[in-house]
């Protein structure tokens, strides 16, 4: 399983510019219509807030839920935040700060920056103890933000649903350790991004009722890096009592990305904390002391940044690593991977939807079709049959598919299986469905399924057809549906059973815009995967 699990991490950060695919380019508002005072105006811990009305609902942007996180602040936990007088609440702060690159299908709608701790909130008009979903963007770690069009919440705050989303540190500023940042106990902190992420979740949780929400009744969702951010935040002691319900969107279920030991080497990999030290000497800082912690906080932002993005993952980079590549594993927020946390009865329990594209991440680094069914052992035989049936099949389609299975598709489905043994419902799902517009009949890639479960493929695609609004109705009442009550299940819709491993039935989401609950086609694959690990 370590061998398979190394091997992932690879696969992972070689494929994790696919990600840059799930997000579209938004603008500040700028035509928000006079609202009611008693609604656009709203007091929280920090201050007063302006927001404005937008037909039906009510939308703040660019609320500080935190101090920004420069100077004294880089690389310490969030800090709080206040103001005077009344904040314009009506545009989004800054994404945060990462490099943007020319291929990128979906730029980004605000500029990048490290001050860029900011929540933003869609709310029916009226609201009262309304539900609420926070959305955790994707991006690899390193590339994403709060911003795009396809992630607008209205749809959402039209259904009854208050929409919240957020920005976190992203790349080194989000992920970084060194000697000089142990506290006076001697304790590493290292993965401020899901700091942020936390302190915004008890910031929703002290505050939402003041827009009308419900802070007991809070589902967080997450996608790629988001879904594995909902992965941590269910694990780790300081996050897992903030929120009732999970939804994971091909966000894995059994490794971590990046993987990194706080302080101790590991397979032959550098502790997080040497990673830290070299990209100081890197900027000719040396030593462990509060003084080489003051100097790497003097750093220009685009220093620290050093052209990090899902892109320069595709390059290979001389020298010793200066970036640790994602999640640290420091006892604390991270105390081991989702498998380990999964088995050891760690992960909260709370009902779940979870589930994965039909073409999601799958590239691997193998050279031959022996190579890739060398990983099965024994079983070598039975996975060709079952991904090779003819010995015909293209081989970098033996290899995708192997390697989907291996990253994604299986991971998700022993997340269920396990949640399920725990005694929670959970509802797998597997997205198949293309937008007409730009269907090429090789399936539905990795992020794809963001804007038909956000309701907002008219931010995406210029040419909607009847099938492509039929397709975004099925998962979008299914999620609305299972913020409310924790099941997704609805008047109109089919039947979605919880998971039961006997029977291994999920919710396909279908190339032709329907939703079939049925008997996983892809059972006997993801089952030799599961025996592989």
């Amino acid at each position: 399983m370590k061998r398979i699990l190394s091997h992932n991490k690879l696969a992972f950060a070689a494929v994790v510019l696919l990600a840059a695919q799930l997000s579209g380019c938004a603008q500040p508002q700028s035509d928000a219509t006079p609202g009611k005072s008693d609604q656009t105006l709203v007091s929280v811990a920090g201050g007063q807030l302006k927001g404005y009305q937008q037909q039906d609902i009510v939308v703040f942007k660019g609320i500080p839920y935190a101090a920004p996180p420069v100077g004294e602040n880089r690389w310490r936990a969030p800090q709080p935040s206040s103001w005077q007088g009344v904040k314009d609440a009506t545009s989004f702060g800054n994404d945060c700060m990462q490099k943007p690159f020319p291929s990128d299908a979906a730029p980004l709608g605000e500029t990048p920056a490290e001050d860029c701790l900011y929540l933003n909130i869609w709310a029916p008009e009226d609201a009262s103890n309304t539900p609420v979903v926070i959305w955790i963007h994707g991006g690899g770690y390193v590339n994403g933000g709060a911003s795009p069009k396809v992630y607008d919440g209205s749809e959402f705050a039209k259904n009854d649903v208050m929409f919240v989303s957020f920005n976190y540190r992203l790349g080194r500023f989000g992920f970084f350790a060194h000697p000089a940042l142990r506290n006076d106990n001697g304790k590493g902190i290292a993965n401020f991004a899901f700091m942020d992420q936390i302190a915004a979740l008890k910031w929703v949780r002290e505050n939402i009722a003041a827009f009308g929400g419900n802070p007991d009744k809070i589902t967080v969702m997450g996608e790629s890096a988001g879904g594995g951010s909902v992965h941590t935040l269910m694990q780790a002691d300081e996050s897992k009592h903030l929120f009732d319900a999970a939804i994971v969107m091909s966000g894995g279920g059994r490794s971590l990305m990046g993987e990194r030991h706080l302080s101790k080497s590991t397979d032959g990999q550098p502790s997080a904390e040497q990673i830290g030290l070299n990209f100081a000497a890197s900027n000719n800082i040396s030593g462990t002391s509060e003084a080489a912690l003051d100097a790497l906080r003097q750093l220009p932002a685009e220093v620290v940044l050093d052209g990090l993005s899902m892109m320069s993952f595709m390059v290979p980079r001389n020298g010793p690593p200066t970036y640790v590549g994602g999640p640290i594993t420091e006892g604390d927020i991270v105390q081991g991977t989702t498998e380990e946390m999964l088995l050891a009865g760690k992960v909260a329990n709370m009902p779940v939807m979870v589930g994965t594209t039909g073409q999601d991440i799958g590239f691997m680094q193998k050279k031959s079709k022996q190579e890739v069914f060398a990983m099965f052992g024994e079983e070598a035989d039975k996975a060709q049959s079952v991904y090779d049936p003819d010995g015909n099949t293209d081989f970098q389609l033996v290899n995708y598919s192997v390697g989907q299975d291996f990253g994604m598709q299986e991971p998700a489905r022993f997340f269920a299986t396990k949640m399920t043994a725990a005694g929670e419902p959970v509802y797998l799902y597997r997205f198949n469905y293309v937008a007409d517009e730009v269907n090429d009949g090789r399936g539905a890639h990795h992020a794809s399924e963001i804007p038909f479960f956000f309701k907002t493929i008219d931010d995406k695609y210029e040419h909607l057809t009847e099938t492509d609004w039929q397709a975004s109705e099925y998962p979008f009442q299914y999620v609305v549906n299972f913020v409310k009550s924790g099941s997704p299940n609805g008047a109109d819709l089919p039947q979605w059973q919880p998971f039961d491993p006997d029977e291994d039935k999920i919710m396909i989401f279908t190339a032709n815009g329907n939703a079939e609950y049925v008997t996983d086609p892809w059972r006997s694959r993801l089952d030799l995967v599961e025996s592989a690990y």
